[in-house]
């Protein structure tokens, strides 16, 4: 899957490199920002009660 993407990029290497990077940022930012809040609020992952 990451060969494929990294295929159909466009430009040189660096260019190629740079997207990557950028696009993996915004992955972690979306999981940090709005999938793990909203995984740990339906689930209560750190209520001590459940344990």
């Amino acid at each position: 899957m990451y060969a494929w993407i990294f295929r159909h990029l466009p430009g040189n290497l660096f260019w190629r490199l740079l997207q990557t990077l950028v696009l993996l940022a915004a992955v972690v930012a979306v999981l940090f920002l709005w999938v793990f809040p909203w995984v740990a609020d339906r689930f209560d992952v750190l209520d001590p009660s459940l344990g």
